[in-house]
């Protein structure tokens, strides 16, 4: 029996090798991996051209993953620096690396992630069409879309951001519905402009089985755009938002018709008491497709610490249906992230998969919060600098401020609570110097 995609090979009752590595790694039964995938609520992004990829399934009874964004742009046409940061967050076991480049030699730049990365690896065509086709926007062709989503696939990319929810209906009801920070999207701002200009449909929107076509030759995953997410807390959750996510449910059925896998993608900019609602929400509408989300970011006040205001957002996310996070760093709204940027991003993304892990009941992650507050009631410090979540910066830390007495810290010293509490429960004197 042949196959094209991992749902075509699940709806066939073909086990593939990414399922075996995916069951083996992440402790999910076969049947439960061929189930999901058939039902469109588990993908496992993997472009039959990215060849040394170590396959991780996002969606129901997997664990929260992380993505980490990066790429050239004009203003910052280092490709050595983004490859450096790619390999640092490979590293750190981030879970997938979207390459934003919108500027230079995009291709080679992108050839050289797929051949380095073991990570899932996502575009947006749209960036890398406009930024390099040596056109003026409003002179794009249906063709140059095609052109660009072929040349993404061929390289091996696995998962592809494409806004083909933001059409003609939609673009109308953006402008009877004035915003206060109108549409964000980079791609969604950049099809809105093309359609208003030429008077067309969005491409992505009336050929989309041809798009289609040609992710499910590669085995490439759809992860279907929101080009209306909030950019403000202000417009969160507004007729723009549910009218794209309408439609991105429409068209994530069709694609499922085509066995091409699906991920969309959420917001954005969420007040705190509206990000569970978003979630159950998305999932009711999307027919519980992997959702992927930016953030949330709960608060528009922090640039400089949006790292923080999307974890925030983010672990709520994770715990009320989100199963895709993608990192917010401290360079946000500000410039394109340095190295340390990233990291910072990369942590406190990872603090809130697993926040919302733990919150769900994902089996697993709360044992690990139980490993590290045994290694604290018994002051083992070496087994807590190894269950961090980020060793180096726990051991940094430790080592700067060296105690008197080897089992306190500098905080408490001999009034340590958990030193005291041994001692006298072991029927030892507590004795403050």
């Amino acid at each position: 029996m042949k196959y094209k995609t991992q749902m075509e090979a699940a709806r066939k009752g073909i086990i593939t090798d990414e399922m075996k590595y995916v069951s083996l790694n992440e402790n999910i039964s076969i049947d439960i991996i061929i189930e999901e995938i058939s039902a469109g609520r588990m993908i496992i992004p993997c472009n039959i051209n990215h060849k040394n990829i170590k396959p991780k399934a996002i969606g129901t009874f997997s664990s929260t993953k992380i993505n980490v964004n990066l790429g050239i742009s004009k203003d910052c046409p280092e490709e050595e620096r983004e490859l450096k940061k790619a390999n640092k967050a490979i590293e750190l076991d981030v879970d997938a690396i979207m390459d934003l480049s919108c500027w230079g030699d995009t291709r080679s730049f992108r050839q050289n992630l797929v051949n380095i990365s073991p990570c899932m690896l996502g575009t947006v065509p749209m960036y890398d069409m406009i930024g390099n086709s040596g056109k003026a926007l409003k002179d794009l062709t249906k063709d140059d879309f095609l052109k660009c989503v072929i040349d993404h696939a061929k390289d091996g990319i696995d998962f592809m951001t494409i806004h083909a929810g933001l059409n003609r209906k939609t673009a109308q009801r953006v402008k009877r519905n004035k915003r206060l920070t109108n549409i964000v999207s980079r791609g969604g701002s950049l099809l809105f402009a093309w359609m208003e200009m030429t008077g067309n449909e969005n491409p992505f929107y009336e050929f989309y089985d041809e798009f289609l076509d040609i992710l499910y030759q590669y085995d490439v995953t759809i992860s279907l755009g929101d080009g209306c997410r909030p950019g403000s807390i202000h417009d969160a959750t507004d007729a723009s938002q549910i009218e794209e996510l309408i439609t991105l449910g429409e068209l994530t059925k069709r694609a499922w018709e085509k066995n091409v896998q699906v991920m969309v993608e959420g917001p954005g900019h969420i007040p705190l008491n509206e990000v569970k609602t978003n979630m159950i929400l998305a999932k009711k509408l999307l027919h519980n497709a992997p959702f992927y989300v930016l953030g949330p970011l709960v608060t528009d006040i922090a640039p400089g610490y949006d790292h923080i205001t999307s974890a925030i957002g983010g672990a709520i996310a994770a715990s009320s249906g989100a199963d895709f996070l993608c990192y917010v760093t401290p360079a946000e709204h500000l410039r394109l992230p340095d190295e340390q940027d990233m990291i910072d991003g990369i942590m406190a993304a990872r603090i809130a998969a697993h926040a919302g892990d733990v919150a769900r009941g994902f089996k697993g992650a709360i044992e690990k919060d139980h490993l590290m507050s045994k290694a604290r009631a018994d002051l083992d410090w070496d087994s807590m600098i190894k269950l961090a979540i980020d060793p180096d910066k726990a051991r940094r830390y430790r080592e700067s401020s060296v105690p008197e007495k080897e089992n306190t810290c500098t905080m408490c010293g001999e009034m340590c609570a958990v030193k005291n509490m041994n001692d006298i429960l072991s029927g030892n004197s507590v004795n403050i110097a």
